[in-house]
């Protein structure tokens, strides 16, 4: 916990500031209306995928070890980083538009992971507050250094603030942006032709990965922090 706290909270080096300033003026070359369009989107597809049948998952384990839960979400998080590996290698081998369609199926594997995941450490994944948790625990991992800090702060004390009860007041302008900006460079790659279907394997897995092992440190600073 305390060396993954240390990676979260490490700030901005060169890179992420070249990197951060270019897609920023990118971002301000894209008309207006164009952001709305795609934070509209995303909103759309993020709360469709949160509340479709899909993403049921079992009732929360109770009265298990934290050591049995790691065990149970390791095995999670291989099953889906195994899977979405498989999707991004055909997908990637299938060109431009297969490369397309490739957003939507990841971002439902993302979610279906953070929905197995609450269960396993104990929490109802169906709660309103609980998917609230997981979109924090997406955001936290696909952020740039600024917005993943202000998101590790914002769980720190997640069970000892209210929360809203519904998704008015939502930020889904920061989410699809930091979400966009974060995997625009690896996605580009999985669509260059006879190279995308190891790219897309690969960076599927590494984003899976990186998913579940923030999930895994955000569900366990929980349990840590009521113990």
């Amino acid at each position: 916990m305390a060396h993954w706290r240390a990676q979260v909270l490490k700030p901005a080096g060169p890179f992420d500031q070249v990197a951060k300033g270019l897609q920023a003026r990118i971002n301000r070359l894209i008309p207006e209306a164009v952001h709305a369009t795609v934070t509209t989107v995303m909103e759309g597809m993020t709360r469709t995928i949160l509340t479709g049948a899909d993403l049921t998952t079992g009732p929360p384990l109770i009265g298990a070890s934290l050591a049995e839960r790691d065990r149970r979400a390791l095995a999670a998080i291989d099953g889906y980083r195994k899977t979405a590996a498989v999707e991004g290698g055909v997908t990637g081998a299938g060109g431009f538009w297969l490369g397309v369609a490739d957003f939507p199926a990841l971002l439902v594997l993302k979610f279906k992971l953070l929905v197995d995941l609450s269960a396993i450490y104990g929490h109802q994944a169906e709660r309103f507050e609980e998917r609230l948790y997981i979109l924090a625990l997406f955001q936290l991992a696909f952020s740039g250094p600024e917005h993943r800090i202000a998101m590790f702060r914002s769980l720190e004390t997640w069970d000892a603030r209210e929360h809203p009860q519904d998704y008015a007041h939502y930020d889904w302008r920061a989410f699809q942006q930091e979400y966009r900006d974060y995997i625009d460079l690896p996605k580009l790659a999985q669509m260059i032709p006879i190279v995308g279907a190891p790219i897309g394997a690969v960076v599927n897995w590494r984003l899976v990965e990186r998913l579940g092992e923030t999930a895994m440190n955000g569900y366990r600073m929980r349990w840590l922090a009521r113990s």
